[in-house]
């Protein structure tokens, strides 16, 4: 057997690809949850540096603008570390959850906090954009139908500016997937950390008893595949949605009229 042959080998070893599918999963979960959680505090960051400038609130609009800045214009490695060595891991999670051991939770939840933390400063930087996009004078229209401010934020500002970055937000979503292989820096449970821990076990799975060159190949090979196909997927979503919104556009004036 030759030794590209036996590194193809090991994605066939009994376990292998439900190992690779587990880190899939992994990876997936942690990008929805760094999106999600990471678009809440990044629209209270965005509301408070957008509407935030006048009297003791602008206390919080410069404590937003400092995080977004912070967050956003470090790199993000760097964040991964310092959760990992300065972070506490509350009780809860310094246990053994979904088949994982209580220091691969503790490093799952660190390197899950530093995602949260970075994203939010690139998604509040996002949601600005919307927010700038949304006319002034609905504020005076909300007030106008007898809504609070806050109800104002919430039933029409807020809809309106997600609205103006769906396309965007979904970009983020891809780099978001992409950038959770840094997690695999202190090994965590995602997919490219178990491609490196297939890796440092490749003698054993190709039956050569060494680690070769085409091992590294063929193992971060099966990796690229599987980010592609999962980018390629979101960004043919992004693009549908962005020609709907051009027809839309169109179309709206034709209508009206």
């Amino acid at each position: 057997m030759s030794t590209l042959a036996s590194s193809f080998s090991i994605l066939t070893q009994p376990g292998v690809f439900l190992y690779l599918l587990r880190g899939v999963a992994f990876t997936c979960i942690l990008s929805v949850l760094g999106v999600i959680l990471g678009l809440i505090l990044g629209s209270l960051l965005a509301l408070a540096r957008t509407y935030c400038k006048k009297g003791p609130a602008r206390i919080l609009g410069w404590f937003s603008a400092a995080y977004i800045e912070l967050f956003r214009n470090t790199p993000y490695l760097l964040w991964i570390f310092v959760c990992v060595v300065f972070c506490p891991c509350p009780a809860f999670f310094a246990r053994k959850m979904f088949g994982l051991t209580s220091v691969e939770m503790k490093l799952l939840f660190k390197a899950a906090l530093a995602l949260i933390l970075f994203n939010s400063s690139v998604i509040a930087e996002i949601v600005c954009g919307g927010l700038n996009g949304v006319a002034k004078g609905q504020f005076e229209a909300g007030y106008a139908q007898g809504f609070n401010t806050a109800e104002v934020l919430l039933y029409i500002i807020l809809p309106q500016a997600y609205r103006n970055i769906v396309p965007t937000l979904l970009s983020q979503v891809i780099t978001t997937i992409k950038d959770s292989s840094y997690l695999a820096n202190v090994a965590t449970i995602e997919l490219m950390a178990r491609i490196r821990q297939l890796l440092s076990a490749a003698g054993t799975y190709n039956g050569l008893g060494t680690v070769n060159v085409s091992d590294v190949m063929v193992l971060f090979g099966a990796a690229c595949v599987i980010y592609f196909v999962i980018n390629f997927t979101l960004s043919c979503i992004v693009r549908s949605m962005q020609a709907w919104r051009k027809k839309a556009l169109v179309f709206a004036p034709a209508k009206a009229a």
